[in-house]
């Protein structure tokens, strides 16, 4: 697995809108969305939800399941790179108590 995701919405900007041509006011006005909303996914500042992902894909850019696993790769790599939470097993290894 790659160890720097791109953001999603990064994607998005790159290579969906720019080689379109679409400005993000008219990408949000055909996608059914706030300005805003899309604003704060290409930049970075939010994440692509399973709606804006099922949008993207009515709206003819790739399938929403695409969308929902770079955004899942995304969060799973920054997860990682935190410090890892200090966590116990959840089975002991005395099974016989069960």
């Amino acid at each position: 697995m790659m160890k720097n995701h791109p953001h999603p919405g990064e994607l998005l900007r790159e290579d969906v809108l720019l080689p379109l041509g679409i400005e993000v006011t008219e990408a949000a006005r055909r996608l059914g969305i706030s300005r805003t909303t899309l604003s704060r996914v290409i930049n970075g500042r939010a994440g692509i939800s399973s709606d804006l992902a099922v949008r993207l894909e009515r709206a003819g850019v790739s399938s929403a399941r695409f969308w929902m696993t770079l955004q899942a790769n995304y969060e799973l790599a920054r997860a990682q790179r935190r410090a890892p939470p200090k966590v116990r097993p959840l089975q002991t290894a005395d099974v016989s108590a069960a």
